[in-house]
Formats: structure tokens, sequence, C-alpha cells
């Protein structure tokens, strides 16, 4: 469920008519509601057993707005830079419920992590290992740590986006995770408290999970066999969302079952690491048609957004639903292929998409955009980077102001060879 709804024939974001938006702002700009993004944890929560940490995976949206009205729900923040870190700790997430996962932390971003206090360190190799021992004694600390392991378990996703199989770059692979465990105990500068598990994202079945969290239970008893104190069970994200109306993923309270079934008799403590599933329907980015355009073979909608400004379809050949702000009176429909600006043929956000008659300065809204959107957006073709925008209620306020270009041409330096 999300809080986008026509009113009076006006799609709103929660109690703000999207046309209001867009004429305070201007366009293409990304629009979140408060109420999703509160709804989504909340349900999420309410399906996972009591006192399993959400970590939200700052990965999936960093603005600091979205960040803050997840941190007073109680979230923690998953994250995989010092970056993030810093997000996540401006935002208010206490550092006590920060997990520091990804593959190339480096020596700099583990200090700094360490200094912070963070809950544990997802460790993803036995290099990593080493080096995190030696910063860790280098600050007289001890550092926290759930080894990732790698179950190889093919998550039936979009290649780009699983990370659970043995041919990825994630995690240590399962043959070798007992004696990673192994030597992580003679390291003096490492607590070993858990084992982590993340196999993909936007998974759509639970088969896959059910199949990597047995394996994981499987292995957590074997480690405490083995004289290890495993305390913490971190199971990742990746619980699919509806990009379609026609999508149907599983339901959280689905989901909480397989975790209760597979670990939830382990007595440890619980972490899912949730981004898309929080944020993916709770964002919209909004456009204006520039151009409709009949070629030779086909009808071209042409946006002011590009694919510098939601990449998903060019990078992931992700569907979008998308929609006139101002809802349709003629039930004729036309197909027509929807791009952007971009000098690049794969700046294709729909091809072949029957939409309502689409006129030259109408707005659009592109749904489910929440996710992986204005986070990944780029300044390609010398493009300013758009607005974000948070509503609650009848509210709303820019939570990142448009970069122009003016602004992203001051942050260079003229060699001086060159005056």
């Amino acid at each position: 469920m999300n809080h986008f709804s026509y009113r009076n024939g006006e799609l709103h974001a929660e109690d703000v008519a999207i046309g209001e938006i867009a004429s305070a702002v201007g366009t293409p700009l990304y629009c979140y509601s408060s109420a999703t993004l509160e709804r989504h944890f909340r349900v999420f929560e309410a399906a996972l057993p009591k006192g399993t940490l959400i970590a939200y995976a700052v990965k999936a949206n960093g603005n600091l707005a979205v960040i803050r009205t997840l941190a007073r729900l109680g979230a923690g923040a998953d994250i995989v830079s010092a970056g993030e870190l810093k997000r996540a700790l401006a935002a208010g997430i206490p550092a006590s419920k920060i997990v520091f996962s990804g593959v190339g932390k480096t020596r700099e971003e583990m200090a700094q992590a360490l200094v912070a206090g963070i809950f544990q360190f997802n460790v993803e190799s036995e290099e990593e290992l080493e080096v995190l021992n030696e910063v860790a004694l280098s600050k007289s600390q001890r550092a926290a740590v759930s080894i990732r392991v790698n179950p190889d378990v093919d998550a039936r996703t979009h290649a780009k986006i699983s990370t659970g199989k043995a041919e990825n770059k994630f995690g240590i692979g399962w043959d070798r995770a007992k004696d990673a465990y192994a030597r992580a105990a003679l390291l003096s500068g490492i607590e070993v408290v858990g084992v982590a598990v993340h196999i993909g994202s936007q998974i759509t079945e639970l088969g896959p999970f059910r199949e990597a969290f047995a394996k994981v239970a499987e292995l957590v008893g074997a480690l405490r066999a083995a004289g290890h104190k495993i305390s913490r069970i971190d199971l990742g994200g990746g619980l699919g969302v509806p990009y379609a109306l026609e999508d149907a993923p599983p339901l959280p309270d689905a989901y909480g079952d397989v975790v209760r079934d597979a670990v939830g008799d382990l007595q440890a403590q619980l972490i899912v690491e949730p981004g898309r599933l929080i944020t993916a329907n709770a964002g919209v980015l909004i456009s204006r048609v520039t151009y409709v355009k009949s070629g030779d073979e086909r009808r071209f909608i042409i946006l002011d957004a590009g694919m510098n400004d939601l990449i998903r379809p060019a990078m992931y050949d992700a569907r979008h639903d998308i929609v006139p702000v101002i809802e349709a009176r003629d039930s004729q429909r036309r197909v027509y292929d929807v791009v952007g600006p971009v000098c690049e043929s794969a700046d294709l956000f729909a091809r072949d998409r029957e939409l309502p008659p689409i006129a030259a300065g109408d707005l659009v809204a592109i749904l489910s955009a929440g996710a992986y959107g204005a986070v990944q957006a780029s300044s390609y073709n010398a493009r300013a980077l758009v607005p974000e925008v948070l509503v609650r209620g009848r509210h709303f306020a820019v939570t990142r102001p448009r970069l122009s270009v003016e602004d992203m041409m001051a942050r260079e330096i003229m060699p001086e060879w060159l005056h």
C-alpha cells in the first residue's frame, strides 16, 4: 500500500496535489510519502520476531529526511561505506544499531566505524578479516564481527542484483566458512558474534530464503558445537516489492513465518536489512512531457527526466508503472515508448506501453521510484541533479534542493596552466 492516489481527478501525495509540488519546485523531482515509509516499516516490524533489529539498507535511499523518518521509528542502518555511516549518524541512527556490510571496506572506513562504536562488521573475506584485526588493535579495540557466508543459493532475481551464488563477489564461500571462523577466533582484535547472509535483492519467491536460512541454521549449530559463541544472525534483506499492479511478491507476514521456522528457536539476536521494501513504493519521480513525437515506426513520449535521474530501467530492464498526474477521462489508450532527453538509446523508461492520450506539457508520475532512484542519479549530459521532496499530510518540504549546472561547475578547479 502507498499513499499516492487520485483526488478530484489529480494525483496526490498524501494530502498534497502533485501539481502543487511541481509548480513550486519544478520538474523533474522525486517525491516521497512519510506515511508510506512509516507504514512499510511498521508492517515489516510486526511480521518479524520481537526484538529483531531492522537495519535499514541506506544504499536504497540515502536521503537524510528519509533516514530520520525511519530512525524515529527505531530503525537501525545497514551501511556499505563511510559516507553512509556519516549519513546514518547525522540522521539520528544510533551507532549501536549500525551494521557495516560491503566487500571493499578500507582501513580508513574501518577506523571511522570503530571510533563511532557501530554494532558489528559483516566481514566478507578472509583478507578483510586480517585487515580489520590490524585496525582494531591499532585502536586498542575489538571489532564485533559476523562473517558473511555465501550459501550458493540462486535467489532467482536479476543477475545484477543476485549476491548469494558462488560466482558472486559477496561473502566467504560455504566450504571455507568454518575455517574462516577458526581463524577469526585466533585474532585478538576480533570478537566473533554471529553469522550473516544476503542472497540478493527484489526476491519474489520464498523458496530461496528458506534454502539459505536453513543452511545458516545448520552452520550456527556446527559453529556452536566447535566452541564459537554465535549470538547474532543477520539474514540480510531482499524481499521484493510490486513494481506493477500485477506483481504479487510474498507479504511480510509470510517472510516472517520463514524466519521463525528457520532460526526462531536458535536464541540469537536477529538482524534484517530491508531497503527497497521500505522505500520503493514510498517514492515517485515526477516529470513533465517535453514532446510527443511520431516517428516512422513508433510514437514517443519524451520527458524532461532521463536515465541519469532514474537508471533502473536502463541498467536492470526494470519496469515502472507510469501514470498521468491528471487522471485520464478518455478511455482510449495508445502505445508509446516513454523516453528521456539523454543522448543514449538506453534512455528508455518504457517500451510499447499502453497509456491514455498524453500531450506536451502534461505531468506524469513514474511510480515505485523511491529505491535506487535519486541515490543512483548522476549529472550525465551536464544535467542538474533533481530535487527531493518529502510529504507529510498536507505539508511538503524540499529535502535536497536542485543542484544547478553552475553549482556543479563551482566544485571544479581549472589548472593554473589553463588560466
